[in-house]
């Protein structure tokens, strides 16, 4: 099994356990992840569904994208 995501938790948070984490949502189309101040200001309320939706990327690319690096997507229980 690969390394877990919990995308129930913040960006902030997932980026802080797992920082090659931001370059894999800059590769999905989340640009400004890169920028720091992007991670402590929206990154602590904002989860990768409710980003994904805003930015109207489907889910579906969010989980192969996260596949494809050796990530396991886990939702809710």
């Amino acid at each position: 099994m690969g390394k877990v995501i919990d995308i129930t938790k913040t960006i902030k948070e997932i980026c802080g356990e797992n920082p090659e984490v931001v370059e894999i949502m800059k590769e999905i189309g989340f640009e400004n992840i890169t920028n720091p101040g992007m991670i402590n200001t929206v990154g602590k309320f904002m989860t990768i569904s409710k980003g994904a939706s805003m930015k109207k990327i489907p889910m579906e690319k969010v989980i192969e994208a996260f596949n494809k690096h050796g990530y396991v997507i886990k939702e809710k229980e």
